[in-house]
């Protein structure tokens, strides 16, 4: 099988001469003969995918990765090639290798989850940036521009920039922009307030305590507002201490079961 460039038939350097080879894997039965051939076709080829898989550097994957995905690509482009349709190897091979590590860049490579509807956004806002920057000088384009020249609406557009943005996640250790004492995006993320669960009991508990008795409300208001010992609060009101702490007792149990049952 003849392995060298054939350019009068393929438009890429790399491309080897194997279309007389792919005819006989076609005719040939599944075994050990065709399972040979069809390595030595895909080993042929193996110098093209890498090389496409170089256009995709510096994306936030190892080269070795993209080598291994472009890879599957070409197995996959090799079995589903049918030479009696006539086409070139390569004019198959190609989109199918490049659709590959794109499919892995979509699927693998977001942090965040993003719809497949968001992420083709993403693609055409991208690429429509790339072509008006070239157009216009000294600005980035606006939203109305980009809407216009990808044909899309303007929340379609809005939504592919924001996309822009969603392919990477910024740690919540990372130092904020201007920050000189080390503050963190996490130290300004809010947290739950313990004290909002004391104020649902505080308004819950208020229309009940209103309802006590004079007596009973002065105590509760003694004892755990103004911080009085019950042999305090016995004194003022010239009962026992023994009173006072069954009193205490009896309140906030009645309290209880009034607060818990208006909440059933």
């Amino acid at each position: 099988m003849r392995t060298q460039a054939a350019a009068k038939h393929h438009p890429h350097d790399d491309a080897p001469d194997t279309a007389q080879a792919f005819r006989t894997l076609a005719e040939l039965p599944p075994g050990p003969q065709r399972d040979t051939l069809r390595e030595q076709i895909v080993e042929a080829w193996l110098p093209m995918a890498e090389r496409l898989a170089g256009r995709f550097r510096s994306r936030g994957e190892s080269h070795e990765d993209l080598r291994q995905v472009a890879a599957l690509g070409l197995v996959k482009a090799v079995d589903r090639y049918d030479p009696a349709r006539g086409n070139a190897f390569e004019s198959y091979a190609v989109p199918t290798i490049t659709g590959e590590i794109k499919r892995h860049f979509r699927d693998h490579m977001w942090t965040l989850h993003v719809p497949r509807r968001v992420q083709d956004l993403r693609n055409r806002v991208r690429f429509a940036l790339q072509d008006l920057t070239q157009d216009i000088s000294g600005r980035t384009p606006t939203v109305t521009e980009l809407a216009e020249h990808t044909n899309l609406s303007e929340e379609d557009v809005k939504a592919g920039l924001e996309a822009l943005e969603s392919f990477t996640a910024l740690s919540l250790d990372a130092e904020l922009p201007g920050s000189e004492d080390g503050y963190s995006l996490g130290d300004a993320l809010g947290a739950p307030d313990p004290a909002l669960d004391t104020v649902v009991d505080r308004e819950a508990v208020k229309p009940r305590l209103a309802a006590l008795p004079e007596r009973e409300r002065a105590i509760l208001y003694m004892r755990f507002f103004d911080d009085m010992t019950q042999s305090r609060i016995a004194e003022q009101f010239g009962i026992s201490q023994m009173h006072v702490s069954r009193l205490i007792s009896r309140c906030c149990d009645r309290l209880r079961e009034q607060v818990l049952h208006d909440a059933a």
